[in-house]
């Protein structure tokens, strides 16, 4: 097993330099260069030159891409164009955020969308059938700020059961970032209990989706594995239904349902995007879109690198998801 994760963190690492030249030629493609873009209608001839000779913009292409990674290795992204406050400090306050928002999200999708998928192949034909898949077509089709403006109105505005924005009441205890642990940690329940009804509405609405994918993955899977001949022979032998169904259906099933979690959770950053922006949930979402709006490209090269990364220890958590699941998965690889 070590050495299979040990392969995959070397294969993680092409990813990442293409990545960072990538970023590196996008911020010197901007119209003027990075220096005109961060100086908006300021820029003057004057105060272009000066800039670039701060920034090291002047030197030789290749001098550039050294010093970048270096700054990246250090974790030196530069300092926010609209706060002014270092980009890393933004993304330390904010990162608990998202977390807690799309680990709910994740949650919510996958307790409830394996399940479904599964009584939904298990029962196929049936109205429970035909209703799951209808509403995962629906789940998948409704844009995620669209469904986050009408669950606001409907439990929000209209029923008032939940609060239709922010992350917790004002004087909610911050000691790590997560305003749910935070509650915990201090012995103050009524924090926890408001950061939580303040998280039910932003997570539900970025769960739909991975939660509509999930079930209709895992439907498929299930129902694959159901007509494989082992299936079949494990029947024959007198095996009892739920083993047949943990050991043989279920088991085998999971395999394409990992991989889809785990493409689901490196897609749960664009949604929060627009999620964060609907419910005012200031984590990275709200960093990201604050930047494209702003033009605050300090902020936007280290939140591309972050989300990035993120994806690819997302993508070998699933490889070893699968190696765990099918040892076989780790020969020969």
């Amino acid at each position: 097993m070590l050495r299979f994760i040990v392969r995959r963190l070397i294969q993680a690492i092409p990813t990442l330099f293409i990545l960072s030249l990538l970023v590196f030629a996008w911020l010197r493609s901007l119209p003027g260069g990075p220096a005109a873009a961060l100086l908006g209608e300021r820029q003057t001839a004057e105060s272009i030159a000066r800039l670039n000779a701060a920034m090291g913009l002047d030197q030789p292409i290749y001098v550039q891409y050294i010093k970048f990674l270096g700054r990246i290795f250090t974790g030196d992204f530069g300092t926010s164009t609209v706060s002014g406050d270092p980009v890393m400090a933004e993304i330390r306050r904010s990162f608990p955020a998202t977390i807690e928002l799309g680990l709910c999200a994740l949650i919510l999708a996958v307790l409830f969308g394996i399940p479904f998928g599964y009584l939904a192949a298990r029962r196929r034909g049936s109205f429970f059938d035909n209703a799951t898949v209808i509403s995962t077509l629906v789940g998948v089709a409704i844009p995620v700020f669209f469904l986050g403006f009408l669950l606001k109105y409907i439990f929000a505005n209209q029923f008032r059961l939940l609060p239709p924005s922010g992350r917790y009441a004002v004087g909610a205890p911050d000691i790590t970032g997560f305003a749910t642990l935070d509650g915990l940690l201090t012995g103050d329940l009524a924090a926890t209990s408001d950061a939580l009804l303040h998280l039910v509405l932003p997570a539900a609405a970025l769960a739909t989706i991975p939660f509509a994918v999930i079930v209709r993955i895992t439907r498929a899977s299930v129902l694959d594995v159901m007509d494989e001949d082992f299936v079949r022979t494990a029947e024959s032998k007198g095996l009892t239904t739920p083993v047949i169904r943990r050991r043989h259906v279920l088991r085998n099933a999971l395999l394409p349902v990992a991989t889809t979690i785990g493409l689901q959770t490196g897609l749960l950053l664009a949604g929060a995007v627009l999620t964060e922006k609907v419910f005012v949930w200031r984590g990275l979402g709200w960093l990201l879109a604050t930047g494209i709006e702003q033009r605050d490209y300090p902020r936007l090269q280290a939140l591309i690198l972050l989300a990035a990364g993120v994806y690819v220890l997302v993508n070998l958590l699933v490889d070893i998801s699968y190696a765990i699941i099918d040892p076989r998965v780790r020969v020969g690889r």
